[in-house]
């Protein structure tokens, strides 16, 4: 197993090319399939998630492997089951084979879709017949995952009679559902909330057109993390191609690290426009931290290590999903944090509580050794404990599925890695 031992630098001044947005190239990549358009949207990300949608669509084999990307797999089950591209089986990785999908398998079906499990009922492997669909009403839990939503709502404009879903019981991941409404309307869609929990599709085609990829908010989380814990007073990072007013769910890491010590500049507030934010000490952070991640869940680890790192006690909720994400999120954390004498206490699988205590280890000095479960957001929220303590990353290429440049990006600005 590979691993790599990181020792951050007494001093902290970077200026970094972020990834592409994950979140908008998948949703892009769809929207601009279902338009029959020649020309790839700009600035795709290079992770691994947006690398097998890209394949799957230039390609179209018979057998689609996504490997370990859910976004890849809810999308693309969806785009075959309503789009006239014959039959195809789609699967991934061992632990995609046991991420559920049946939600979605059953609101597809709903809609008129030939789908049939190839291996165990409600879990991929999928072999799906491509037609279009009808399309009408639909209901579907909305405390589920957000990309079940998405999926379904990308593929509204090409259903005959549109789609009018109705979201049931308690919203999850809300602003990645607008990001997506965003991204259609950005295409040609007519696709709004018509209700606090009903959104219309109208069966009006997309349109092809030249798009521009944002850089991704949840890759300058890590940044922002970098500038909470480094003890360089006069720290700075800056982070390119960022926009004010963002659609990114996870742009609100901005306002919540303003709690932690991190002040965000903008070089200029043109909305619409890319531009370079700086990162910067604002001297002082809350004593206590308490917020509800419904809305971006996959920020919670750079929120828990952080607040570990810094001492700080939380209470953090609206964790639902994590159990279901590249792994258990929540028990992965709890694994992690109790190597560093760090026990996390978690509530009904949704929530995780610390009280700032932390016990001494048989570790003594040497570095704490953190598995990452096959999950790049285990890598990248654990990374910047350097700055406070040692620490040595399993597995850390995983970090591929979502910034692949990271580990050079860490190097470049005076971080030592061991490998």
């Amino acid at each position: 197993m590979e691993t790599y031992n990181i020792i951050a630098p007494e001093r902290l001044q970077a200026t970094i090319k972020l990834p592409a947005s994950k979140s908008i190239s998948n949703r892009a990549l769809i929207i601009h399939a279902l338009t029959g358009g020649d020309t790839l949207p700009d600035n795709l990300s290079d992770c691994d998630d947006t690398e097998v949608i890209v394949r799957a669509l230039e390609q179209m084999p018979h057998v689609i492997d996504i490997k370990a990307a859910g976004t890849a797999m809810r999308f693309m089950t969806a785009f075959l089951s309503a789009t006239e591209h014959g039959e195809h089986v789609i699967t991934g990785t061992d632990r995609m084979k046991h991420r559920p999908i049946k939600l979605l398998v059953d609101a597809l079906r709903h809609l008129g879709a030939n789908i049939e499990y190839e291996g165990e009922n409600g879990f991929p492997p999928l072999r799906i017949c491509g037609q279009q669909l009808e399309g009408g009403e639909l209901e579907i839990a909305g405390n589920m995952s957000s990309q079940y939503t998405s999926a379904l709502l990308m593929i509204g404009p090409v259903l005959k009679k549109g789609l009018t879903l109705r979201l049931t019981g308690e919203i999850i991941s809300r602003p990645y559902i607008d990001l997506t409404l965003w991204t259609m309307r950005e295409f040609g869609a007519d696709a709004e909330w018509t209700s606090i929990d009903t959104i219309t599709v109208q069966p009006k085609p997309y349109v092809a057109r030249p798009y521009l990829i944002e850089n991704d908010w949840s890759g300058a989380s890590y940044w922002y993390e970098m500038v909470a814990l480094s003890k360089d007073e006069e720290a700075e990072v800056k982070l390119s191609g960022l926009m004010d007013g963002s659609k990114q769910g996870d742009s609100g890491v901005r306002y919540l690290f303003s709690l932690l010590g991190v002040k965000t500049i903008f070089e200029t507030k043109e909305p619409g426009v890319p531009t370079t934010v700086t990162l910067k000490k604002s001297g002082r952070h809350v004593p206590r931290l308490e917020y509800d991640f419904v809305n971006m869940p996959d920020l919670a680890q750079t929120f828990v290590c952080t607040c570990c790192a810094l001492g700080v006690p939380f209470h953090f909720t609206g964790l639902q999903t994590l159990k279901i994400k590249e792994t258990d999120r929540i028990a992965a954390l709890q694994t992690e944090m109790r190597k560093m004498g760090i026990e996390l206490k978690s509530i009904n699988d949704s929530e995780l509580m610390w009280d700032g205590k932390r016990q001494p280890t048989a570790n003594g000095n040497a570095s704490y050794t953190i598995d990452t479960y096959e999950d790049h957001r285990m890598a990248l929220a654990f990374a910047p404990m350097a700055f406070r303590i040692p620490i040595s990353i399993n597995n850390p290429q995983v970090v591929s599925k979502s910034y692949p440049m990271f580990w050079d990006d860490l190097e470049k600005n005076g971080f030592t890695i061991n490998k």
